[in-house]
């Protein structure tokens, strides 16, 4: 069976828009480039060698496929390579390579998913996604690398559920000296 796992950046308070500051949220970028932050760069290769499968929202899928088939390096071997499941209603034909559409139910179509496969099912950005997710209690386990910096406006990490959604923390640990990682499991019947 498979494990969803939500890999996602995340400021002090909560927020997961624009880390990279290419989609014209205007305190967007607080993320930095991976590629001058060598751990979080190695962090990132690790998380995606540990990948059996990625699983993203299609605005997500269309800002990734336009920049990794371009790219070069272990990072990018990996993550073209990787079998990729993107759940959507408009989404035709997907072209970045080993990309499959999930139509119809995204809590059906996502649970037949971890039913079919072993193994990691990553989900990176998505916040729609994750907020579907975790309001089924289909995400496994949490892994949040929080950078230190408070934006005050923009898409929030977690949205509004019916209940509570119980997590235990399994691990921390701190990268370049300032971005915490935190990762946090599935509390099952809590």
């Amino acid at each position: 069976m498979g494990k969803i796992v939500v890999i996602d950046n995340v400021s002090l308070d909560g927020v997961i828009q624009d880390p990279a500051g290419d989609e014209g949220f205007r305190v967007g970028g607080w993320v930095g480039l991976i590629k001058d932050r060598p751990q979080l760069n190695q962090l990132a290769l690790e998380e995606a060698l540990a990948a059996e499968a990625l699983l993203l929202g299609r605005r997500s899928y269309a800002w990734f496929a336009a920049r990794w088939p371009s790219r070069s390096g272990a990072l990018a071997d990996r993550l073209n390579s990787l079998p990729k499941y993107v759940v959507s209603s408009t989404l035709e034909h997907p072209d970045w390579n080993n990309s499959m559409v999930l139509k119809g139910d995204a809590v059906s179509e996502v649970s037949k998913l971890k039913q079919e496969l072993n193994g990691e099912i990553q989900v990176a950005a998505s916040f729609q996604l994750v907020h579907t997710l975790m309001e089924h209690d289909l995400v496994d386990e949490l892994r949040l690398k929080i950078y230190p910096v408070v934006l005050g406006a923009g898409e929030r990490f977690f949205g509004e559920t019916s209940d509570k959604k119980a997590m235990r923390l399994v691990d921390t640990r701190t990268v370049e000296g300032d971005v915490v990682i935190l990762t946090y499991e599935r509390v099952q019947d809590a």
